[in-house]
């Protein structure tokens, strides 16, 4: 059978010429002509190949795990917010919560994309297009008119690169870029550079900028807000929406012409949009008395985590509401009544049973002093360390009830005297604690050793170094507030540990958990029976008609259990106390360390206690308090009775010169009053 095709021709044969032989054939101009040429071609190539090694000498590394582009670049800043999650202050850029492309309306990524490279799904990091057509606009313009950076690139620049306007910058942008479209697929690419990109007025991400300026989350934009938005980041502060609304609309027209042209939008879409009436609401404020707090929740931070998340978001354990009006019924306290007794200065907390500090005040106004005089100032605490010294002589073997004779004593060179300067003779150790008899405590302590009150301390919560002095016993060793307040809740929990704290969990923007405050009782450093004893103790400072805190109780059937304090010369006042939902501490004094006009734990410190107390347990249904039922509440008749007693016995003792002896309440035990 014959072929169907014709065979082809024979391939011509190929003769190979060395490039010498074929220069040689050349005449010499044109043989010269070939050379030179060769060589320019050759030092171009060489040039070419150093100049690309050289535009990317000394280019970063993109790092091991992408997700580490999430904390790159990142100005610190910590969110405060409440239990809720509401927003209580930001400390430096606010970046707002992370979030994922896939979660937003589609106009809402259509809209950047539309503004800022619309190949992105297309190219592989770097646009040549763009660039060109870049290059072609600027030229006609004779200056920069026109970018080519894609959202790629612009991720690697404000993450990895400076903003320097150089080829080798830009050459290494576009090496990262397309790097990283190898490790990173194009939804996290924008996921990441929405939630980076910056919209001015300290706004970092789409989160941050569409609460800041619309007052809703980005889920929540309309196609409207969503290109207004989308035209902040070629000039973020120059179209700032509350400065310059009018050139940030001008730029939104820009973006909804370009969404329609890319069928994101309708035409009736865009005009819908452009004639839209958009509120930009008021910027949100922040209580400046809050300060306080921040101020210690952010060292608590720090000591919590031993690096904190750039982006931060820091739920704190107070109570906004009840806080804001503990500050300003403090700060108008202590200037109409703290005016007339000479005291400038008040702290206060106000914490539940396990610790959470429900408010905290460091003093008048934070604005006029930053310094925390409820965490940072320490002063003599006077009598309202006295129940320390009672602790321990529990422990010891002593009962309320035992009787101690109040009269002059000295312990070494040390002459104690009480507060009014009169001695009432025998009294049980109940009635020393309800009056603040310093020479019952003085000699408490003594007997006790200074040196174990200073451990019992330790082991409630005190913190400060303590010398152990025998004045001790009468509040020498200087204290902050916050650590006597945490140890008097030793008290009201029946003898559990508990420790004052701010911060309940650190999360970041993107809801990674960093810590948790631990749901867990404090461990038991004193035992049940004991504090149920200096509870009832406590309690009838309160509520007897002798005791020096009267002047602390609180409506709607509580129970009050706590002491007063007053340092030497009146330069300290406290009260500390407590119910069964609530402690509290205030302290009223100067900076300066000047004496006040006779002001006394049981006047204004003790008033002013009782008044926010009062806001702290509005709404509360009253709950008993650990002992209280032990209290032994003396009537005005038996304490007439007592008093005409007392005095006979003094009498007698003083004219007989006998020693004073006191027998207990219950009749077993005789102690000599020396």
């Amino acid at each position: 059978m014959s072929n169907q095709f014709p065979t082809p021709p024979p391939l011509p044969r190929v003769v190979r010429v060395p490039a010498a032989s074929f220069l040689k054939r050349q005449n010499p101009a044109v043989r010269y002509l070939l050379i030179a040429v060769g060589l320019i071609l050759l030092a171009g190539g060489g040039w070419a190949l150093w100049k690309w090694q050289s535009l990317h000498t000394g280019m970063p590394k993109l790092p091991n795990d992408v997700a580490e582009l999430w904390d790159m670049a990142r100005e610190p800043a910590i969110e405060f917010v409440d239990a809720e999650g509401r927003t209580l202050a930001v400390r430096g850029p606010r970046y707002g919560r992370a979030i994922d492309v896939k979660t937003l309306p589609r106009h809402v990524p259509q809209a950047f994309i539309a503004a800022e490279d619309k190949r992105f799904y297309e190219h592989d990091g770097a646009d040549e297009a763009a660039i060109v057509r870049a290059a072609a606009a600027n030229t006609m313009a004779g200056e920069t008119v026109s970018g080519a950076s894609t959202i790629t690139q612009q991720v690697v620049k404000n993450l990895i690169l400076d903003s320097r306007q150089t080829m080798q910058r830009k050459a290494q942008e576009i090496t990262l870029a397309r790097q990283l479209e190898k490790e990173m697929t194009k939804d996290e690419i924008l996921s990441l550079y929405l939630n980076r990109i910056y919209f001015g007025s300290g706004l970092y991400g789409i989160d941050a900028a569409s609460r800041f300026y619309f007052g809703k989350p980005p889920e929540m934009m309309t196609i409207a807000e969503a290109a207004l938005l989308a035209a902040l980041p070629k000039a973020p502060s120059k179209l700032n929406l509350r400065d310059n609304l009018a050139g940030a609309k001008d730029r939104q027209n820009y973006v909804l012409r370009e969404m329609r042209d890319m069928k994101f939008i309708t035409r009736a879409e865009e005009t819908a949009a452009r004639e839209a009436e958009i509120t930009i609401i008021t910027p949100p404020t922040y209580d400046p008395q809050l300060g306080y707090v921040l101020d210690v929740a952010a060292e608590q931070a720090a000591r919590i985590l031993p690096r904190v998340p750039g982006d931060a978001v820091v739920t704190l354990s107070i109570d906004a509401k009840l806080q804001s009006r503990i500050q300003t019924h403090m700060s108008e306290r202590m200037a109409k009544d703290g005016a007339k007794l000479k005291a400038t200065q008040a702290a206060a907390i106000v914490m539940g049973r396990n610790g959470r500090v429900a408010a905290l005040v460091g003093g008048v106004d934070y604005r006029a002093s930053p310094f925390n005089r409820a965490t940072q100032a320490k002063r003599q605490p006077g009598s309202s360390f006295k129940p320390f010294v009672y602790a321990l002589a529990l422990e010891d073997g002593y009962s309320p009830y035992d009787v101690f004779n109040d009269r002059p004593i000295s312990i070494g060179k040390w002459n104690p005297v009480n507060y009014n300067g009169e001695f009432l003779g025998p009294m049980t150790l109940s009635e020393a604690m309800t009056r603040s008899t310093n020479t019952v405590a003085a000699e408490l302590g003594n007997e006790s050793n200074p040196a174990r009150v200073a451990e019992l301390a330790k082991r409630f919560g005190i913190k400060s170094e303590m010398k152990p002095f025998p004045s001790m016993a009468l509040g020498s060793q200087e204290v902050n507030l916050w650590e006597i307040t945490g140890a008097y809740g030793t008290f009201q929990t029946g003898g559990k540990l508990v420790e004052p704290w701010l911060v309940a969990k650190i999360t970041d923007t993107r809801g990674k958990v960093y810590y948790e405050h631990p749901d867990t009782e404090g461990p038991r450093v004193y035992a049940a029976d004991y504090a149920a004893d200096m509870n009832a103790m406590l309690t009838r400072v309160v509520n007897a008609s002798f005791g020096t805190g009267a002047a602390a109780r609180i409506k709607g059937g509580w129970t009050v259990a706590g002491k007063t304090g007053t340092s030497q010369d009146w330069r300290d006042a406290w009260f500390i106390g407590f119910t069964s939902a609530y402690v509290g501490g205030i302290w009223i004094g100067n900076d300066d360390d000047s004496a006040m006009s006779k002001v006394t734990g049981g006047g204004l410190p003790a008033d002013l206690w009782s008044d926010i107390m009062e806001f702290a347990h509005e709404g509360l249904t009253p709950a008993p308090l650990i002992g209280a039922e032990l209290a032994v509440q003396i009537s005005p008749e038996a304490e007439d009775r007592i008093a005409f007693y007392r005095g006979m016995s003094q009498a007698f003792a003083a004219a007989g010169g006998r020693r004073i002896q006191a027998a207990s309440a219950g009749g077993d035990l005789i102690r000599q009053g020396e």
